[in-house]
């Protein structure tokens, strides 16, 4: 059983009672650790995806790379009573517990660490691109009782939540970590100021009406990304800089590169050779 804390708000720890659990983290975010008794841990890189089978790991690892959400992944596993520690450049960390069939949409970047009883995944939004967060979103659902994970944010976060109120949540996309419950509709205010450069900088929105019950993570630092719509040469956005929407060349070459690991992985199961990649 494993169970998944914030300590001081910047590191995620993990407590593992039992052994036989697995935890998958953002690769290399480990920062220490205890055991009773012996080292009972180690760590795999995950080469094409946490799913147990390879052909579903495959396709994940292609729809990820192809939409620029792909997420370097270590799998942790735990043989026994042990307490490790994980942390990303001294970026808060939120922990959430979700329920069954539950489902969090959030940027890859800000994926610390998820259990095994989580389902990992990526689809398609509506919105299109226009910020940072562009057409597809990764996405971890329930799949058991003990879901957990931990979300990454740059500053201390702020919840919104119109499950119980139905009030209408509006929030920039360029601050919005994650949401639990209903995709956000898009809302754009562009007038005439947009194209001598007197608007307000805040030309787009996601936005949770009523009927679009939701709980919103937004961190305070936003990030740098956006359109260019002034004819003053002002910027009203730049590209992001963490994790930028690739090119379908830079899309297609990670793709094929993906298609390359499986089949050195698919020769080495069934053609003799060593399988190293």
């Amino acid at each position: 059983m494993l169970k998944l804390e914030t300590v001081n708000e910047l590191t995620l720890k993990v407590t593992s009672q039992g052994g036989g659990d697995v935890l998958f983290t953002k690769a290399g975010a480990f920062i220490g650790g205890e055991c009773f008794g012996s080292k009972n841990y180690q760590f795999e890189k995950v080469l094409l995806g946490p799913q147990g089978n390879p052909l579903q790991a495959a396709l994940g690892q292609i729809g990820r790379r192809f939409t620029g959400e792909n997420l370097p992944l270590m799998k942790v596993i735990n043989r026994g009573d042990n307490i490790t520690y994980y942390a990303n450049e001294a970026q808060h960390v939120v922990v959430y517990n979700l329920r069954q069939g539950e489902t969090i949409s959030v940027e890859s970047e800000n994926i610390l660490a998820f259990t095994s009883d989580c389902n990992y995944g990526v689809r398609f939004l509506a919105q299109g691109v226009i910020s940072q967060k562009g057409l597809a979103t990764s996405t971890l659902t329930g799949m058991g009782p003990n879901a957990q994970v931990a979300v990454l944010v740059d500053g201390n976060p702020i919840v919104l939540s119109n499950m119980q109120n139905g009030s209408t949540i509006e929030a920039d996309p360029d601050a919005v970590v994650c949401w639990i419950g209903a995709d956000p509709g898009f809302k754009m205010d562009l007038s005439w100021k947009n194209l001598i450069g007197q608007a307000s900088g805040e030309s787009y929105m996601f936005e949770w009406t009523a009927g679009k019950a939701a709980t919103v993570i937004i961190q305070p630092l936003e990030r740098t990304s956006g359109v260019n719509i002034g004819m003053d040469g002002g910027s009203s956005g730049q590209r992001a800089q963490r994790q930028q929407n690739q090119s379908l060349g830079e899309a297609t070459q990670s793709v094929q590169g993906t298609l390359g690991q499986l089949g050195g992985m698919l020769g080495g199961m069934f053609g003799g050779g060593n399988g190293n990649i």
